[in-house]
């Protein structure tokens, strides 16, 4: 199915060359037009502004401009009537006769409906989660795994092969830690007095791993290194991770190590690489605070490896390897996205938290001194949640065990309440996760108000399947305006995704969906088909719309990662 939007704006195109053509609009190279749906009642189905954005170019008033423009329009079946409204906005009525045919168009795509071509042999990589296995997913954690599956979806349905990766480090100062912590605990099980080391990890399900290894090893391991515990702990908590993740219906392609990057030279590469073109430079401190040096030198403080990020615009340079010989964080996250790249991806979008802002564009700066598009990684931030239960709120600490995991939430409320709560507000905005509100059984909450419009398609068809009845050879012609209004909302779907997908805001179909549900909810009771009043070939028709409505209802809970339930 074709976007309106972009029918609407051809349409426009075609006019303004023709009043160009006939000399009633002097020659100028057309801006861009914004067709949008109408957001007031009696002002047509879409409205564009284009008038009033041509007055300076064309030298006239934009109302003169609309006038000129509407005059050349062509003839067109989708289109009803077209009007000028105030200064000069151009506003258009759909046809309902091209209305009620949208029905059997959106039956015929069923599950691909509105599958766009804008990323047709495109390959988009998204990388999410990337939480290090040290505890089990939390509440904050998780938002960005549903911002990002939700993305996912959406370049999906715009036409992009998509490959969804999970990055993370299985070494380090953290997983030193819990392999430490693991220790102390199965040293515990094994009746030793042993402290939990200091900064050590205090979550109750480490306990329930050392009884696990005490079973599995007795004491075996009394003298094994805090190695051989880290490696357990990883493997069961990635195993952990993993179930959690698909009880939300989240299922990676790809698991990335980064360790990986400086096993096989990658990250000793990009160094070299950026060393040769220029950007690397050894020193005690950045190059514009000379002065620092010398007192740096007499101190005996030992160089570090700078980038000269400076050079392609940053606010300042920044260090790649430290003085102590360690690579900071900003190289190997340099070589994992050169490696991503070489990947042959057309676009990659991280999902990070609200802090990384400026890390990532560092990364962009290294990509493009490395001699790569940088304008090929997007990057959505996500502020972190916070958790309401009982009216107050919860601070979650994954070393201290203090938490409220996913796990436990899919338990109290349901996966699907889940991905809606945290998909329904723009991801660098602050939220407040309520339980209380998420678990209510009411059209208060926004889940189960979208969820019941599928229901009640699906009931009806039952009901009519039940009693024989069907909508063979239905005349689309008999519905009324109340079907139409919906219909209307379901047509935006398209423009929805293209949005969502070209801005990076995945949330936007979270926002459509309730829309939606509020354009259905209200005519559902006077728009009845299995009544002694209803003509037969009324209900026919009406059959027909709520297959149809079910089928927008369910593509739309299937791109926010939810079920389409049929029954509540």
């Amino acid at each position: 199915m074709k976007l309106l939007p972009h029918l609407h704006t051809q349409l426009i195109i075609q006019a303004i060359h023709a009043a160009q053509t006939a000399g009633d609009l002097p020659a100028f190279e057309i801006p861009v037009i914004s067709v949008k749906p109408s957001d007031k009642a009696g002002q047509g189905d879409y409205a564009s502004p284009i008038a009033m954005g041509l007055s300076k170019l064309a030298g006239k008033k934009p109302r003169d401009i609309a006038e000129t423009i509407v005059k050349y329009l062509p003839a067109t079946d989708f289109i009803d009537k077209v009007e000028i409204a105030g200064p000069g906005f151009i506003n258009f009525t759909l046809n309902p006769a091209y209305l009620k045919q949208q029905v059997d168009a959106i039956l015929n795509e069923n599950d691909a409906l509105f599958t766009l071509d804008i990323g047709a042999g495109k390959r988009a990589q998204v990388e999410f989660v990337s939480a290090n296995p040290t505890g089990p997913l939390t509440v904050g954690r998780s938002r960005g795994g549903i911002v990002g599956d939700t993305m996912a979806r959406l370049l999906e349905a715009a036409g992009f092969a998509v490959e969804r990766e999970y990055y993370f480090n299985n070494a380090g100062n953290q997983m030193m830690m819990l392999g430490k912590s693991l220790q102390a605990r199965y040293l515990q099980a094994l009746g030793q007095t042993v402290d939990l080391p200091e900064g050590g990890y205090q979550g109750e399900y480490l306990v329930e791993f050392a009884q696990e290894l005490v079973a599995e090893k007795s004491d075996g391991l009394a003298n094994a290194d805090w190695q051989t515990f880290k490696d357990y702990a990883e493997k069961k908590m990635f195993a952990w991770i993993k179930r959690t993740l698909a009880r939300v219906d989240i299922h990676h392609d790809v698991f990335f190590n980064e360790d990986s990057l400086l096993h096989n030279g990658s990250v000793e590469g990009v160094l070299e690489a950026l060393k040769t073109n220029g950007y690397v430079y050894t020193s005690v401190e950045r190059e514009n605070a000379a002065e620092t040096h010398q007192e740096k030198r007499a101190t005996g403080t030992k160089p570090a490896v700078w980038f000269r990020s400076t050079a392609l615009g940053d606010s300042e340079d920044r260090v790649l390897v430290k003085s102590d010989g360690i690579p900071t964080y900003t190289l190997p996250d340099i070589a994992y996205h050169k490696n991503k790249l070489d990947r042959g991806f057309d676009l990659l979008i991280n999902i990070l938290g609200a802090d990384h802002g400026t890390q990532y564009k560092v990364v962009q700066y290294g990509v493009q001194a490395l001699g790569m598009d940088p304008s090929k990684i997007q990057v959505i931030l996500n502020q972190m949640v916070r958790f309401i239960k009982d009216g107050e709120f919860v601070k979650g600490s994954t070393r201290r065990g203090v938490f409220e995991t996913l796990d436990d939430l899919i338990e109290e409320t349901s996966a699907d309440a889940i991905r809606y709560h945290l998909l329904a507000r723009s991801a660098n905005s602050q939220m407040d996760f309520d339980l209380d509100a998420v678990v209510k059984q009411s059209n208060d909450n926004p889940v189960y108000y979208i969820q019941n419009a599928h229901v009640r398609c699906c009931g009806i068809l039952r009901e009519a399947e039940a009693r024989g009845f069907n909508d063979h050879e239905a005349d689309l012609s008999l519905l009324g305006e109340d079907e139409l209004s919906f219909i209307r909302k379901a047509l935006e779907l398209g423009e929805v995704i293209e949005i969502a997908v070209s801005q990076y805001e995945p949330h936007r179909i979270a926002f459509y969906a309730h829309e939606m549900a509020s354009a259905f909810h209200p005519i559902y009771d006077r728009v009845r088909v299995l009544h002694t009043e209803v003509p037969e070939d009324v209900a026919k028709a009406r059959l027909r719309f709520y297959r149809a409505a079910q089928v927008c209802f369910r593509r739309v809970l299937r791109l926010m990662g939810m079920t389409a339930p049929e029954r509540m």
